[in-house]
């Protein structure tokens, strides 16, 4: 789906070739009627074939099937290049389509993930989104610690990861998770997952320029051979939304346990008696 096309102009287009080749067709239909009165005219005319000799008549019905044999030829060729026109705009009328799809059902992931602060629930969203927005049968989710500055494990799908921190610059992870650049290997399609350290995928979980995480994918659906335009930018807005929330989602937690402590210790100044 890519980011500049309008999904409403795109299908008026479509629209525009489809009358577009209705009226090509309607003219079609239009020419081979002149074509018939105008052979019908030729043979009431004097001169016409039935006046002609054996030679002259057989001459002229060579000259006249030339004639007809070209313009054949000539909207045959237009119609071959109309259907072509039609055929690519109706492949774009499909994926447009996915993109509406695609982005009504983002909205509906977008909703679940700014619904709720608990922080376990949003990596669980996540998870829930990975596995049916973008098809990963296998993947980890790793969050940046704020303690030790790694990327630590927070959940796995469909594979065991062998490790539960990797250094930012480690690997594929570590490297997309320090530059913020996304990793897609050139084969998609596996029977099974990769090994951890050969993902399908890493996309960094950004916001703005800052890396909070990843989601690293060893293996999608079986019957994807190859990630689209509208799959790039999917990860890409997905990635948005989903660090969005990580890092709402952990602030806050971390601010709730430090107004709890400090609540406990206001409560256990209280209960303790006044000095004389």
């Amino acid at each position: 789906m890519p980011s500049g096309d309008d999904p409403g102009k795109s299908k008026e287009d479509f629209f525009g070739v489809f009358l577009k080749a209705k009226e090509f067709t309607e003219e079609l239909l239009r020419e081979n009627e002149r074509l018939r009165f105008k052979i019908a005219s030729l043979e009431s005319q004097p001169g016409s074939l039935a006046e002609l000799s054996g030679d002259e008549q057989a001459q002229a019905l060579s000259r006249r099937v030339r004639e007809l044999e070209e313009r054949l030829q000539d909207v045959e060729t237009r119609y071959r290049a109309v259907e072509e026109e039609n055929k690519e705009f109706a492949d774009r009328y499909i994926e447009i389509e996915e993109q509406n799809n695609n982005l009504a059902n983002l909205y509906v992931a977008s909703y679940q993930l700014h619904s709720t602060l608990d922080y376990r629930e949003v990596i669980r969203i996540v998870q829930e989104i990975v596995i049916n927005l973008i098809g990963a049968e296998a993947f980890h989710i790793f969050v940046i610690s704020d303690k030790t500055g790694q990327l630590e494990l927070e959940t796995s799908e469909g594979a065991a990861a062998p490790v539960t921190s990797v250094a930012l610059g480690e690997g594929r992870i570590g490297m997309a998770a320090k530059t913020g650049e996304n990793y897609f290997a050139p084969e998609v399609a596996h029977r099974e997952a990769t090994p951890f350290e050969q993902p399908t995928a890493v996309i960094p979980l950004k916001i703005k320029d800052s890396v909070i995480g990843v989601i690293s994918i060893n293996k999608l659906l079986v019957q994807k051979s190859a990630f689209t335009i509208t799959d790039y930018e999917l990860f890409t807005l997905l990635a948005g939304h989903a660090a969005t929330a990580i890092f709402s989602a952990k602030l806050y937690s971390t601010s709730a346990r430090k107004l709890h402590t400090l609540q406990g210790f206001l409560d256990m100044l209280k209960t303790q008696p006044a000095k004389p």
